[in-house]
């Protein structure tokens, strides 16, 4: 049975995003987990994709190179324009063990969270709920880092009246030499950030795509809200809202410099995405598939070894 025709006729036809090459995807994934590093002609010559074999091991070195990212900048006298992500969020307690340890100010960092929670309109929780990402920031991150913190004022939130500015600001910082670091997760269905797949079908042309640099309530495909149940809501899909802001194109693909993060693994075996991995690495760029731009910029993408594979059926 070809597995791929017996989606015609079902629900999931019109379910999964309308440019998936649901052939191409299946043969991104047939590859044995020792080939996931092996170079595709469109990444970055700078691009390098790290097996990590543990959580505790993935935490610590993206961690490490968050850190490291901050002490350079510092050490070279330039700013540090930081896309702050809520998800995965490990890496941040060592991040602060690390600048702590070797006494880094973050005085020159400028964080821009890349999205968060909202209602169609763009309205945001509030700052304090327990499950908006501003909370998040500041309790695993700005709040932790003491004295030597980011500076309250250099800290952007993607709230309605915020997100519109980020690009005049990062656009400032850069010219005055800062450096714009993308740090990022990889969704279910490859966003970057919640800029989802199917956007895609709105815009006339890769260009015109790639100049989008933010929306306001924008619509969360149905896989991400039951990814986000799974992996944050303790599986309450009623409490995951189906709206968000989010940074797009228009500055990710900005970056001088990305640090990605892929841990997406339960217990027993099961995990979520690494076929997402494997589309990002394989697939080669197109608006479709989002984080599979990613690849093409200079930079590191940590990734839990089992994410590789080999993706056949277990039942466990």
């Amino acid at each position: 049975m070809n597995l791929l025709t017996t989606f015609a006729g079902s629900m999931m036809e019109g379910f999964l995003p309308k440019g998936w090459d649901l052939a191409k995807i299946d043969a991104c994934c047939s590859h044995p987990p020792e080939a996931i590093g092996e170079r595709q002609p469109w990444w970055h010559p700078d691009f390098q994709p790290i097996p990590c074999t543990s959580l505790a091991d993935f935490d610590v070195m993206l961690g490490h190179e968050i850190a490291r990212a901050i002490q350079r900048t510092g050490q070279e006298g330039r700013k540090a324009a930081l896309i702050l992500p809520v998800g995965p969020m490990g890496m941040y307690r060592w991040a602060v063990y690390f600048l702590k340890e070797w006494n880094v100010s973050c005085d020159h960092v400028y964080g821009f969270n890349m999205d968060e929670w909202s209602d169609r309109h763009g309205a945001t929780l509030p700052s304090t709920d327990p499950g908006a990402f501003q909370n998040a920031m500041q309790t695993a991150f700005y709040g932790p880092l003491g004295a030597k913190t980011v500076p309250e004022s250099q800290r952007w939130f993607a709230t309605p009246d915020r997100l519109p500015h980020y690009a005049a600001r990062i656009a400032e910082l850069k010219a005055e030499g800062a450096e714009l670091i993308v740090i990022f997760g990889i969704g279910r269905v490859c966003h970057i950030a919640f800029w989802e797949p199917h956007f895609a079908a709105e815009y006339a042309n890769v260009d015109e795509w790639k100049a989008q640099t933010h929306r306001i309530g924008a619509l969360l495909h149905p896989l991400t809200i039951e990814q986000n149940a799974l992996t944050s809501f303790k599986s309450r899909t009623t409490l995951v809202p189906a709206f968000a802001n989010t940074i797009g194109p228009g500055l990710f693909l900005q970056a001088d410099r990305i640090i990605g993060g892929a841990d997406g693994i339960f217990d027993r075996g099961m995990q979520w995405q690494g076929l997402s991995l494997w589309m990002t690495l394989r697939y080669g760029p197109t608006p479709w598939i989002p984080s599979s731009f990613m690849p093409t910029l200079p930079g590191r993408l940590y990734f839990l070894d089992q994410l590789a594979g080999p993706l056949e059926p277990a039942m466990n």
